[in-house]
C-alpha cells in the first residue's frame, strides 16, 4: 500500500498540515464570506436597524449565501429566538423574589408575557410558512407572513408599553427586561422588512 511507503517524518508533516488547515478553517467559518456577507450587509441596509440586522445574521452567511428567502428565514429564526428569550426572562422575573414587583406590577408583567407568547406563536407560524414559499400560492403565503410578523411586532410593542414605571419596579430590573424587549422588537422589525423584500422576488 502507498501509505506504508511514507516515512515517519512525512507523516508528521501531514499531521502538522492537517492541524494547520483545521485551525485556519475554524478561524474562518465562512470561507466565501466576502460575497455572502456583502449581500447580507446590503440587504440589511433596507431595514430600520441595519447594524443589528447584520450582526445577528452574519453568522449564518454560509447558509444564507445570496438568497433573499434564506435571509428572511434566518431573520425570522433569530427573531423567534429573541421573543422566546424575552418571554423566558419575564417568566423568571415573575417567579423570582426581591425584584420590586408588586401585585399590580405583576399583573402588568403577566399581560406582557401573554403578548410575548402571542408573538412567539405568530413568528413560529411564519417560520413554518417559509417552508412552502413556492408555486402559485407564493404571493398569498408572503402576505400571510407579513400579517403574522406585523402582528408579532404589535404584540411586542404592546408588551413594552405595558411595563410598570420605574417608581413601581427596581430600576435595574426594569432596564434589563426593557432592553430585551427592545431587542426583540428590533429583530422582528428587521425580519418584517426582509420579508417585505420577498414581494419582488
Amino acid at each position: 500500500m502507498a501509505f506504508r511507503s511514507r516515512s515517519p517524518m512525512a507523516l508528521v508533516l501531514l499531521v502538522a498540515l492537517a492541524v494547520s488547515a483545521g485551525t485556519c478553517s475554524a478561524a474562518r467559518p465562512e470561507p466565501y464570506g466576502g460575497k455572502n456577507l456583502n449581500f447580507i450587509r446590503s440587504s440589511c441596509g433596507a431595514t430600520q436597524y441595519p447594524n443589528l440586522c447584520f450582526s445577528s445574521l452574519s453568522a449564518y452567511a454560509s447558509t444564507i449565501q445570496r438568497s433573499p428567502v434564506q435571509l428572511a428565514q434566518a431573520a425570522l429564526s433569530v427573531s423567534l429566538t429573541g421573543a422566546r428569550t424575552t418571554a423566558a426572562t419575564i417568566t423568571k422575573l415573575l417567579k423570582g423574589s426581591g425584584t420590586g414587583v408588586g401585585a399590580r406590577e405583576a399583573e402588568a408583567m403577566k399581560d406582557c408575557l401573554d403578548n410575548m407568547g402571542d408573538s412567539v406563536e405568530e413568528l413560529r407560524d411564519s417560520l413554518k410558512e417559509m417552508e412552502h414559499l413556492k408555486g402559485k400560492d407564493l404571493r398569498l403565503r408572503i402576505n400571510d407572513m407579513q400579517t403574522w410578523v406585523s402582528s408579532a411586532l404589535t404584540d411586542e410593542n404592546t408588551c413594552m408599553e405595558g411595563l410598570p414605571p420605574t417608581a413601581s419596579m427596581k430600576v435595574g430590573v426594569r432596564r434589563n427586561i426593557r432592553g430585551e424587549i427592545v431587542k426583540a422588537v428590533q429583530l422582528t422589525s428587521n425580519a418584517l422588512s426582509l420579508i417585505n423584500g420577498l414581494s419582488g422576488v
